[in-house]
């Protein structure tokens, strides 16, 4: 039976009844693991977790469980199917402590996605304001300096309608489907190099996919669509690496640097115009102003560059792991490789490298399955929850690449839903499915070097609201 991503470990099974416990004694030193260090000793500063210490406030608010909790990092697929059984609105705390609404289930999810009663910039909720903005504290907490504060509240993703529509719009174009099939062969393209150098990072038989694979694909990709060039890529990968690290220091260090260092990329390609995002962005700028700030088109390349690369290369080695430990649906893509389309919705939903949304206020006293939820409470959407809902699927805990009808729209919220629906997804299924059938293809004997079990445990990075693998290692066999 293909069971959930945590179910082959000595853990909680997906179902349980267990619930998700609060700390007994709060730690005082939260050191967290990260993508290639820890993070410094802040008792306040929110991160991942090395499951032997936890920020302080864990455990102070018994039934309201924390997103740090080790019960939810650990297992999360046990522990959130837990709050979801209590409830499609459960009262929990954010990594910085304060009080949210976790929506569980996926046709509440859905429904209060497409809600614009919910907002993702809380300035907007009346009685708000600027001065009193929640966001502030995550802000200061993860070490950001002050004056770049619009860098990380007016992006794209921290919008609403109308600015969410005027950013949206400017960047479209460049992910339309007809944009993304032309893409295809250079995506191909990129594949076939980096699976063709493999052998060479290679050591005593193994390879790390993440570093060699499953990271070069998407940032080469999206960084030649939006216009970064090739020297400035491995920048980029550590700027992406500092941010996911949830470390305060990595991050207040490489904020500063990152702003300075697209906002010198935008000057540089003012004065020579190319065919890319950027080149579209600076034109649109040009033509009129009012259209983008100087703070918005460096947002938009942050994003753009970011997002593009790094859930992209978490679905990838999430879902080579689900494949190598579930022979029986890697035999189906090999029987079948017109199967990968269906193969990636289903792997998105059942091994996903995002668990949880950010958050949304409500701009309004509002029921919500029941639940009232009052003007400028925040909401968090579990992801991991909804795609996991019983009520929704048969088996939600089964791994099974023929669960979506071919042809028809996705049946899961990994890529979200509503106005705030992925921009790129279109393109980051397209890498998926190139990225599986032809490392498969190639390699037909792939296996793990480690474990499921010892990759679960050396490395798999506990982030609230990620799946992430620090590293994959495997042994490579090439077909002759």
């Amino acid at each position: 039976m293909t069971t959930s991503p945590t179910e082959s470990r000595a853990a909680t099974p997906t179902g349980s009844t267990a619930s998700p416990s609060t700390a007994s004694a709060p730690a005082t030193t939260p050191s967290a693991a990260t993508s290639s260090d820890t993070i410094s000793s802040d008792t306040t500063s929110p991160a991942t977790t090395d499951r032997t210490t936890l920020p302080s406030y864990v455990g102070l608010h018994p039934g309201e469980p924390n997103l740090m909790e080790p019960e939810l990092l650990d297992n999360p697929y046990t522990g959130y199917g837990t709050l979801r059984e209590q409830g499609p609105l459960v009262r929990a705390r954010f990594i910085d402590d304060s009080p949210i609404w976790l929506v569980t289930r996926f046709d509440v999810v859905r429904e209060v996605m497409r809600d614009q009663r919910f907002v993702n910039n809380p300035t907007l909720v009346p009685g708000i304001g600027a001065d009193k903005d929640p966001r502030a504290r995550l802000i200061e907490l993860f070490g950001i300096p002050e004056d770049l504060t619009p860098y990380l509240a007016d992006t794209i993703l921290t919008s609403d309608p109308p600015d969410h529509t005027r950013l949206r719009r400017l960047v479209s174009r460049a992910f339309t489907a007809r944009r993304i099939q032309d893409l295809r062969p250079r995506v191909e393209q990129i594949t076939d190099a980096l699976l063709e150098r493999l052998p060479d990072h290679a050591e005593d038989g193994v390879v790390d996919l993440v570093e060699h694979f499953a990271y070069p694909l998407p940032i080469t990709v999206i960084c030649e669509l939006v216009g970064i060039d090739e020297e400035d890529r491995t920048l980029w990968r550590r700027f992406g690496a500092d941010l996911a690290s949830l470390n305060p220091k990595r991050i207040g260090a490489t904020m500063p640097e990152m702003i300075a260092h697209i906002h010198e990329v935008i000057d540089e390609r003012r004065a020579a115009l190319r065919d890319d995002l950027l080149s579209g962005l600076i034109r649109a700028q040009d033509d009129d102003g009012g259209r983008l700030s100087d703070v918005e088109m460096v947002t938009l390349v942050l994003t753009l560059v970011l997002a593009g690369h790094e859930t992209t290369a978490h679905l990838i080695s999430n879902g080579t792991l689900a494949l190598l430990t579930h022979p029986d649906q890697r035999r189906l893509i090999d029987e079948d490789p017109a199967l990968l389309p269906r193969a990636v919705h289903e792997l998105m939903r059942w091994c996903g490298p995002i668990q949880a949304t950010q958050l949304r206020y409500a701009m309004e006293d509002t029921e919500v399955a029941g639940v009232q939820v009052r003007q400028g409470e925040a909401l968090m959407f579990s992801l991991v929850a909804a795609n996991h809902d019983p009520r929704h699927y048969t088996g939600p805990e089964r791994l099974d690449l023929t669960r979506q009808p071919a042809g028809r729209a996705e049946d899961h919220v990994g890529f979200g839903h509503g106005m705030h629906y992925c921009l790129g997804a279109s393109l980051a299924r397209q890498e998926a499915e190139v990225a599986y059938g032809k490392l498969l293809t190639r390699y037909p004997d792939l296996e793990l070097a480690l474990t499921p079990e010892q990759l679960e445990d050396q490395e798999r990075l506990r982030q609230p609201g990620a799946w992430r693998l620090r590293r994959l290692p495997l042994k490579l066999h090439a077909r002759s």
